[in-house]
This record gives structure tokens, sequence and C-alpha cells, in this order.
């Protein structure tokens, strides 16, 4: 009969190098717990299950890192807001990581005398290094910050610049109206918004307006007007509800500033206006609103008017007070003040260019970025 001993030295010489002793089913080891049937844990099936561990944890380690490569920061600085869209590539688009919208008013005050005011640079100051801590946050490796009307035209944009450069390490790119223009459409188009029929895009910005003549497969023209709702506010719009005598001022400036545009559209079969995001949008809630819908701007990529129903919200628009815009459900905060000349440029070129459909996308400058950048 075999010893104790004898049976314990030839399993230990039949163990492989390092492994542990496959413990006896039913027997208690010597803590008085009952052992397990889990046999070597350098087994041939043991190793295989470690290795597609590993493989299977290097793999979405990879594929993190692979994301975190493409994945892009957009910081779309205007007069009137300041937008962060941080996103990565996504069945031939872009998924949303985060998207905040900081209401700077970069032009607010200073305007008039081509200077960002001390209140309004410090605001966008504070505003750019939350953006910095939110891009390092969510892991964006891509930057890209772009300026517009309010830093391109104003004597202390520069200084801006630089401010913004020694606090965050974030370089901003200035670009003209013509870029400007470029890109909106890059992001109009990516929305799925236009046909193979003629279409005028307006952006209505703080600072500026951009105009495109396009369709889905090119630009045949765009401009870009330093006539934004910020400026037009501070030419007409001091005292609220806005005066008769004033919306005529401001319709005989939009005819005087605006010829070059009414050159180039001369004899242009044009289908639809294209509101590009900003003011739209507000237009857009504040008819589903009053209809009783539910309705949510974020989940929104593109939006049908009903004339009827744009002619009743700008209407009211232009008889309002600030107070009663406060108040009304559908205008955020931060167009509060600039959405009535807004809604008087938007009805002041339906009606010249007799324009009879108007749709909206939420997709704009930053998307075009994205776009440019992903595809």
């Amino acid at each position: 009969m075999e010893s104790p001993q004898r049976s314990e030295d030839l399993e230990r010489k039949a163990r492989p190098e390092g492994a542990r002793p496959k413990k006896e089913v039913g027997k208690l080891d010597k803590s008085g717990r009952k052992n397990e049937p889990v046999g070597f844990l350098h087994d041939k099936n043991s190793m295989k299950q470690l290795a597609n561990l590993k493989c299977c944890f290097y793999h979405k380690f990879f594929l993190h890192l692979r994301l975190m490569e493409h994945r892009m920061a957009v910081m779309d600085l205007g007069t009137n807001t300041f937008h962060l869209l941080i996103a990565e590539p996504f069945e031939g688009g872009f998924k949303e990581i985060l998207h905040l919208t900081e209401a700077v008013k970069l032009g607010e005050g200073g305007m008039k005398n081509g200077l960002i005011a001390p209140e309004a640079f410090a605001r966008g100051i504070k505003t750019m290094e939350l953006f910095a801590e939110k891009t390092v946050l969510k892991e964006a490796l891509q930057v890209r910050a772009v300026a517009t009307s309010a830093v391109r035209s104003t004597k202390n944009g520069q200084d801006f610049i630089r401010e913004v450069k020694a606090r965050t390490g974030i370089e901003i790119e200035v670009i003209d109206g013509l870029q400007e223009a470029g890109l909106i459409y890059k992001g109009v188009k990516s929305s799925g918004i236009l046909s193979a029929e003629k279409s005028l895009i307006l952006d209505i910005g703080g600072g500026s307006v951009e105009f495109i003549l396009c369709d889905q497969e090119k630009i045949f023209w765009k401009h870009s007007f330093e006539i934004g709702a910020q400026r037009l506010r501070q030419l007409f719009h001091q005292t609220d509800p806005i005066s008769a005598e004033n919306i005529l001022k401001l319709n005989a400036y939009l005819e005087e500033q605006l010829q070059m545009l009414f050159l180039a559209l001369k004899n242009q079969d044009i289908k639809q206006l294209i509101g590009s995001a900003g003011s739209f949008e507000t237009y857009a809630e504040m008819i589903e609103v009053e209809k009783g819908n539910a309705f949510d701007i974020k989940k929104t990529k593109i939006y049908d008017f009903e004339i009827l129903d744009f002619e009743r919200v700008a209407d009211w628009l232009q008889h309002s007070s600030h107070e009663q815009r406060l108040n009304k459900k559908g205008i955020i905060p931060l167009r509060v003040d600039m959405i009535v000349v807004a809604s008087l440029l938007t009805s002041f070129i339906m009606q010249k260019l007799e324009i009879q459909k108007l749709s909206m996308t939420t997709y704009s400058l930053k998307e075009g970025i994205l776009a440019k950048s992903f595809n």
C-alpha cells in the first residue's frame, strides 16, 4: 500500500513548476474550510481564459486611445455667445460628448467704440478657462478655437487672444467673414437640409450676418456683413417695445447695407431661406410652445416653419417689452435682448426676396469645423 507521503511526492513531481496543487474535493483544508473543485490554476483552460481577458482589455484600451486621438473640442467664440462642442467621429458624422453655451456678450458695452469692454473681456477669459477645464476633463486631444466678428473688429481683440493663451494655453484663430460663411455652409450641409434646389442660408450673429447662396453640392455666392444683432440693437432698439419709427429706420438701413446681396441674387430662383441655429431656434421653440407641443431643440436637427406661424411670432416680438420676452416660454435668457432685431431682419429678407419657404437647422459653424475635420 502506497504511503500518503509518497502520493504527495508523486503529485508534486507531476505538477507544472510554480503551479498550486489540486485540491481534493470534500476534504477540509488547514483552516477547516471545504475544498472546491477548481483544479490547477495554470491548466490550459485557465490560461486561455486569461489570454482572452488580456486581449479584450488591450483591445478596449487601444480603441479608447484611438477615439481620444480623434476626439475634438471646437470653440466658437461669437459676439454674443461662446460655444464649446466636444465630439468624436461616428458613423459618417459625429457623436456629441459635451455641448456648452455661455452668454458671454463679448460685444456688450463696447462695439460702438471698437473695443471689448472690461466686464465683457473678463467674462470671456473666465469662460475660456472653463472651456479649457472641460476639454481636459473630456480628454479631447484636438482643440480648435475660432473667433469671429467681435474679436476681429475690435482694437483690443489681440489682447484678448494673448490673455487666453497665457491663462489656458489655447490658441485662438481669428477667421474673416468669408471663412466664417464657408464653415457655416459645411455645418448646414452636414445636417442634410440642403437639396438640389438653390437655397439661401442666413446666419444671424451678434456682430455679423452671413448669407450663402448654395445647393447641396456647392456655394454659388457668399458674403459676411457687419450688421449683426448686437450692432442693430445698439443702433435701433433703444426703447422697449421698439418704436415704429425705428423699425422703418432699421429697414432703410438694411436696404442700404445689403445692396451687394440684392445684386448677387438678382434673377436667382431661390426656393427657401434656411436659418442657421441661433434666433431661428427661438422662433421654432416659441411656435411649438404656443401650440402646446412637447419640443426639445437639443433633439432637433431640422425644422420647417409654416409661414403664418413665423409671421405671428415675429409680430409678437416686435410689439413686446423686455419683461414680456423675459417671461415668455421658448425664449432663452441670452436671446431676450437681440431676438427683436433678429426677427425684423428675417422678415425683411423674406419680404424683399419674396421667399415663401422657411426652414431651420441647429447646425452651424462649429458643426462645420467638425465636418471639415472628420471627413
